[in-house]
C-alpha cells in the first residue's frame, strides 16, 4: 500500500492529552479519515439510489426462494 505524507493542525491540549494517554495521533488521524471516508461513501450511495431507487421486476418473483419446494 502507498501512502501520502499529510500535515494538519490540532489544538496543543489535544495533542498534549493525546500523548499523555499513548494515543498514536497518527493512527488516530488515519482512523478518522477511513471513517469519514466510509461515511461519505454510504452518503453518496444513498443519494444515488434515492435518485435511481430499484424497482420491483417480476420476472424474478418466481427465483426468490432457494431450496427444495
Amino acid at each position: 500500500m502507498s501512502t501520502t505524507r499529510t500535515t494538519f493542525t490540532l489544538e496543543d491540549s489535544l495533542a498534549e492529552q493525546a500523548r499523555r494517554l499513548g494515543i498514536n495521533i497518527s493512527a488516530a488521524a488515519r482512523d478518522g479519515v477511513a471513517a469519514a471516508v466510509r461515511a461519505a461513501l454510504v452518503a453518496a450511495d444513498r443519494k444515488a439510489y434515492a435518485k435511481a431507487p430499484e424497482k420491483v421486476d417480476v420476472f424474478w418473483s418466481g427465483v426468490e426462494a432457494w431450496g427444495d419446494e
